[in-house]
């Protein structure tokens, strides 16, 4: 049996992905025992990334040529044909992305080679002047920028056509690697020269004092920097708000919705081993996460807990500083997980909303007198931002606000907002409480 080729993982992924595989997890995995060369597996995350992203543009497309719905399509053709038309749009020559991608249908599904080849051929007819459609209406929006219809209209109603528009195109962007150094153990000066070293483009990050940006890595797994523990992959939002924080040594930092673990070991490593985070989650799964990370960046000071973020297990009023970052809808890191935005609905933001609220409360007395709360979410949405805010200051009056990081943060009711347009980073939305009693 001859060896995959990259069209082949790409189409399997595609399908993974479609039954419920995160792309980030997913893709990762399969490459790293995929037999490919450096460039297949470039060719392999384009392939996959582009079409999730542009799900929307390719549909709109394949439902103009296509005999029978989209979703009446068998998930292995349906998943090619999109990589088809996403190779189309991209500019890949149509005899390559027609054949080779009917190829690797037929490889899967032989009896619909002959369908798949038909559309893809109708599809290619069509361009490259696309017949999108014009004018600035929600449904129009939504096929051009590829996002489902009431994400551009949540968009626009909260926070105004102009960042519409210019988070829409945002999310259709590569993002770049940022990695965390770790400064328990070393300095950014000594990672960055590590890095170049083995030719790898490093630039120093935007919004985080131990970020850089890399180039030209492939999986950071391969980097002994990743893999020994000098250094972590994680978006510089995220770094942002843990900076946030503002974490001194010899503090009790609580972590409440806690997995992965990239916040909570940046905390950890913020305090120099001479403090302790205590990181929970509800599933005992997701704390393992927590606890690994924590390993293998040589952090002794976390510990990890299981308990559901609205009953915590801890005495009131016992930690110095703590850190909600709940769960949310995803609508600001859409460009790095491509299929969250075609599995969210359109109430998820509103239902979250109601988590979020238990969670602020719950978190809150955990904080001691003069203690600071920090709430953050990767979301743009009204509910999840500034109607927590507005929740926060109804039942906890005693709590006030801290300030705002600057530029590219922008006001945000109480707290501040960090789109993901301003310099490539996942969008965040950030508030910091100082509680009752003596000055934190």
């Amino acid at each position: 049996m001859p060896a995959p080729t990259a069209r082949d993982v790409a189409l399997e992924a595609m399908v993974r992905i479609e039954d419920g595989a995160f792309s980030h997890v997913l893709l990762p995995s399969m490459l790293r025992r995929a037999q490919l060369s450096t460039a297949d597996r470039g060719q392999v995350t384009a392939l996959v990334y582009g079409a999730l992203r542009g799900r929307g543009r390719c549909d709109f497309l394949l439902e103009q040529v296509l005999d029978r719905p989209l979703d009446a399509l068998e998930v292995p053709v349906r998943a090619g044909l999109r990589l088809g038309v996403q190779q189309l749009l991209t500019g890949v020559p149509a005899h390559a992305a027609v054949g080779e991608t009917v190829e690797a249908i037929g490889r899967v599904r032989p009896k619909a080679k002959g369908y798949a080849n038909g559309v893809l051929r109708s599809v290619a007819r069509l361009g490259p002047d696309w017949p999108w459609p014009s004018g600035d209406d929600d449904a129009a929006l939504a096929v051009r920028t590829s996002h489902p219809e009431w994400i551009v209209r949540r968009f626009r109603e909260d926070l105004g056509l102009d960042a519409a528009l210019a988070i829409l195109d945002a999310d259709d962007e590569t993002p770049a690697l940022t990695l965390r150094v770790n400064r328990a153990v070393t300095d950014i000066g000594t990672v960055r020269a590590e890095l170049e070293a083995a030719g790898v483009h490093v630039e120093i990050g935007h919004l985080a004092p131990d970020a850089l940006v890399v180039r030209g890595t492939g999986d950071p797994r391969r980097l002994p920097a990743v893999r020994e523990g000098r250094a972590t992959p994680q978006d510089e939002g995220s770094q942002a708000v843990v900076a946030a924080v503002d974490v001194r040594p010899g503090e009790r930092v609580l972590d409440v919705a806690a997995a992965p673990g990239g916040k909570t070991t940046g905390l950890a490593e913020g305090m120099g081993g001479t403090g302790l985070v205590v990181a929970g989650d509800r599933y005992a799964g997701r704390t393992r996460l927590v606890r690994d990370a924590a390993t293998r960046l040589g952090l002794d000071d976390v510990v990890t807990f299981v308990a559901d973020g609205r009953a915590l297990p801890f005495a009131r009023a016992s930690f110095d500083r703590v850190l909600l970052d709940a769960p949310c809808s995803g609508l600001g890191v859409l460009r790095r997980r491509a299929e969250t935005r075609w599995r969210l609905a359109p109430e998820d933001p509103e239902l979250l909303a109601a988590l979020q609220r238990d969670l602020i409360v719950e978190a809150a007395a955990m904080v001691r007198p003069g203690g600071t709360l920090i709430y953050s979410v990767c979301t743009l949405t009204t509910p999840e931002t500034i109607g927590i805010d507005e929740h926060a200051a109804a039942v906890l009056p005693a709590f006030t606000p801290l300030g705002i990081p600057g530029v590219p943060w922008i006001p945000h009711g109480r707290g501040a907002l960090l789109r993901p347009d301003a310099v490539g980073t996942d969008g965040m939305f950030l508030l910091r409480l100082l509680a009752p009693g003596a000055s934190a």
